[in-house]
């Protein structure tokens, strides 16, 4: 029997209004065995919500929190950057456990440099993911398990 090699990450969440983009960015995760679980969130409000239920509950919360949020920045009602305010929020046990990647469809500087304003933001994607971005994206807690 193959044994399958473990998942870069164990949980991620992708937030974005579009069901397709959600849809290909699951997709590109699965087949490059990017993480063993996959959350998807259709707006900012239900990302957030779910982040603050989780950190309600700290018996759970190590289990399911995402180590990594794919954040879309144009959404309506709660754009990316109002998430990331709400997120800046959270308990500090969560802020420091997920990294924010935004992958957005957004080439406007201004996005980009509200982007690199925020210490929860690590990085600036352009969508789709694709197999090289999600390859250059290191975990450092699994790195110094296999280092």
């Amino acid at each position: 029997m193959i044994k399958k090699k473990p998942a870069k990450f164990n949980i991620v969440m992708l937030v974005d209004d579009s069901e397709v983009d959600n849809f290909i960015n699951l997709k590109m995760i699965e087949g490059c065995n990017f993480a063993e679980k996959i959350y998807t969130h259709t707006s900012g409000r239900s990302g957030i919500e779910f982040l603050r239920s989780l950190s309600m509950n700290p018996q759970i919360l190590s289990q399911l929190l995402p180590e990594i949020i794919f954040l879309d920045i144009n959404m309506p009602v709660m754009d990316g950057f109002a998430f990331v305010k709400e997120f800046d929020k959270l308990p500090i046990e969560v802020v420091k456990h997920c990294k924010i990647i935004v992958l957005t469809s957004s080439i406007n500087p201004e996005d980009i440099a509200n982007s690199k304003r925020s210490d929860s933001i690590v990085r600036y994607v352009n969508k789709p993911l694709s197999r090289e971005t999600l390859m250059g994206i290191e975990n450092p807690a699994r790195a110094e398990k296999n280092g």
